[in-house]
């Protein structure tokens, strides 16, 4: 008697676990936290979106490629096609210094800066990522 309810016990113990813990891909996402980002807003001057655009889609193609960059996103305001949102996870703050050093970001940042009207950057770290 005292074996089953022992066996009982660690039934339900592994199954409450099996409820509470995210799955196993959920839990390395948010191991993973703690990344350095740039979180940055701009405005570009309107007879600038076409260049700018292009711009921007080198650099940001070119950061994914160096080693302690691990997402450049560019986004673009539905209600504004002149606003874009930049969003960039490095693996650290140094990563982010590395970027700025190369010649494709030095390369960007001299072409974009006749095309932006407003620029805002706020440093973050990720707390959890949910993501699939």
């Amino acid at each position: 008697m005292l074996k089953s309810i022992s066996a009982a016990a660690a039934t339900l113990a592994i199954s409450a676990a099996c409820l509470v813990l995210p799955p196993a891909s959920q839990r390395a996402e948010a191991q993973s936290a703690g990344n350095y980002v740039n979180a940055v807003d701009l405005d570009i001057l309107p007879a600038e979106h076409d260049n700018f655009l292009a711009a921007i889609k080198e650099n940001g193609a070119a950061a994914v490629k160096e080693p302690g960059c691990k997402r450049f996103d560019i986004i673009n305001l539905a209600s504004d096609p002149n606003h874009f949102f930049l969003y960039e996870v490095y693996e650290n703050e140094a990563a982010l210094k590395a970027h700025r050093e190369t010649d494709h970001f030095k390369k960007f940042a001299a072409a974009a800066g006749k095309m932006v009207a407003k620029r805002e950057a706020r440093a973050m770290s990720i707390v959890v990522s949910n993501a699939k």
